[in-house]
C-alpha cells in the first residue's frame, strides 16, 4: 500500500514536471526567468535549446511512467535489470541535484541573490531531495 502510494506521488510529481517542460517548449514563459541560472541579479537568462528542453520534459514523464510500472500499476516493457537499476540511480540523481555543485544550485551553492538561487532554495532543491529520499524509501521496500 505505501509503496504504491509512493509511487504515485513520484509519478505525479514527474509527470507534471514534464507537463512544466513541454509548455515551455511550446512557447510557454510561466516561470521561465526562475528555472535558468545566473552568474548576478539582472543578468539575461540564457536560452535554451529546444531540443534540451524536449529531452528533459520526455526523460521526466518516462521516469513518472517508470515509478507507476514499478509497482505494477502500469506494465511496461521493460526488463527486470533496468528496473531495479532505476530504482536506486534516480534517487541518487536527484540527491545529488539537491546537494548542487556548489557554485549556482543546490544546497550548497554560492551564488544565493538571483531570481533562479532564491526559488532554488524555496523550491528547487527541497523538491529534488523529497523525491530522492521518497525513491529511496520506495527502492529500500521493494
Amino acid at each position: 500500500m505505501i509503496p504504491t502510494i509512493i509511487s504515485i506521488c513520484l509519478s505525479f510529481i514527474f509527470i507534471t514536471l514534464g507537463a512544466i517542460h513541454f509548455y515551455w517548449l511550446l512557447g510557454g514563459t510561466w516561470g521561465v526567468s526562475k528555472v535558468i541560472p545566473t552568474k548576478r541579479v539582472g543578468a539575461e537568462v540564457v536560452a535554451i535549446p529546444r531540443l534540451a528542453t524536449l529531452i528533459v520534459a520526455a526523460i521526466l514523464i518516462s521516469f513518472g511512467l517508470f515509478y507507476l510500472h514499478s509497482t505494477g500499476i502500469i506494465l511496461l516493457p521493460l526488463p527486470s535489470f533496468m528496473v531495479q537499476f532505476s530504482l536506486w540511480i534516480i534517487p541518487v540523481l536527484f540527491i545529488v541535484r539537491a546537494i548542487g555543485d556548489f557554485n549556482y544550485v543546490g544546497f550548497f551553492k554560492k551564488i544565493n541573490d538571483t531570481n533562479f538561487a532564491k526559488a532554488d532554495t524555496k523550491l528547487f532543491s527541497p523538491l529534488c531531495l523529497g523525491i530522492g529520499i521518497l525513491g529511496i524509501i520506495l527502492k529500500l521496500m521493494h
